[in-house]
């Protein structure tokens, strides 16, 4: 996989575009992703992770955080859209000091999800497990963020 380009790559190219900022859409996302991330713990308590929800629990972890990342950028005046703008706010981590290491799983995430919705793949119960562990450790950075 290709190393995540640098946000402002991104917005030179125009996948991301400045505007006002829309703390409205910013805070309706926070409330969407921290009613996904209740809604990913319950699965987990209730049903456990395995093989037949591997793909299930993988989307909506990428969810989860993504709503995240989009109403931060949604924070400070940024947009992104069209092809390009899941790797965009992927990038977006890096300008909120997130570490290398954090911002290739998320984009190896991006892309494992991708791989779901349009070619099948099909992901393990193991694979699961390391996202359900990455979302609980980034989910209450990014949201400590947005406060």
């Amino acid at each position: 996989m290709n190393p995540v380009k640098n946000f402002s790559e991104f917005v030179k190219e125009g996948i991301v575009k400045k505007q006002h900022t829309d703390l409205s859409r910013a805070k309706f996302l926070v409330k969407e992703s921290e009613k996904s991330y209740l809604f990913l713990i319950s699965i987990i308590k209730n049903i456990g992770v395995n093989n037949d929800n591997a793909n299930s629990i993988v989307k909506l972890s990428y969810d989860t955080i993504m709503e995240l990342i989009r109403a931060e950028m949604l924070a400070h005046g940024y947009n992104a859209s069209g092809q390009g703008a899941h790797e965009a706010e992927v990038a977006y981590l890096r300008e909120t000091k997130f570490s290398e290491n954090d911002i290739q799983f998320a984009d190896q995430l991006r892309y494992f999800r991708n791989q779901i919705m349009y070619y099948g793949k099909i992901l393990d119960k193991e694979y699961a497990e390391k996202v359900l562990e990455f979302v609980n450790k980034i989910y209450p950075k990014l949201t400590s963020i947005l406060k």
